[in-house]
């Protein structure tokens, strides 16, 4: 059974010290501090039930205004531990948003333990960019996002720099940052 609280514990630490800490996502400091950002801790065993929890997310989101709820976080600490399943899950995960007419509504971003980008090896520094405490699908309205990339210059640029970030950092500070990918 899924300690929830601890699970969303450590999902606020990552975002925080991570993907706002580092600015790798210069947009989440905003529904951070503005508190509209939900951590939904799926206690999904199997891809049903994991497309059952992002289909609910997507009606709440459907169901609350951005300025209440600006995004979710559907986090999957009991399932989808092998990165190739969940990599493989996305295109399930694409096919519901497609089926149920989410497509241009929200768009996926997606996180793991073990993330790895195409091309990449497995400890490429740039793969730290999308890599979390648990597998996450973060359902982002697509109309927000349009609003901040419009105001926001040069966002072409965004992962080139977050790489840069993550490669210039020690060893000592991927430790602090990333405890779950050294414990053994």
């Amino acid at each position: 059974m899924t300690d929830a609280p601890a699970v969303v514990a450590a999902t606020e630490a990552w975002l925080a010290s991570v993907v706002i800490g580092l600015n790798l996502c210069p947009f989440a400091r905003k529904p951070q501090r503005a508190g509209t950002i939900r951590y939904a801790v799926s206690s999904a065993r199997d891809d049903e039930a994991v497309m059952a929890d992002l289909l609910r997310e997507c009606q709440l989101l459907d169901e609350q205004p951005a300025e209440q709820l600006e995004t979710t976080l559907l986090i999957i600490p009991e399932h989808l531990q092998d990165f190739f399943d969940f990599n493989h899950f996305l295109n399930l995960a694409d096919w519901l948003l497609e089926r149920y007419s989410y497509t241009g509504v929200y768009q996926l971003a997606t996180f793991h333990p073990h993330y790895q980008f195409a091309d990449t090896a497995p400890d490429d520094a740039e793969n730290l960019t999308n890599r979390a405490p648990y597998p996450i699908l973060h359902l982002l309205r697509e109309d927000s996002m349009a609003k901040v990339l419009d105001q926001y210059p040069d966002p072409e640029a965004i992962p080139e720099n977050n790489i840069r970030r993550v490669s210039a950092l020690s060893e000592a500070q991927r430790r602090q940052l990333f405890p779950y990918l050294f414990a053994t």
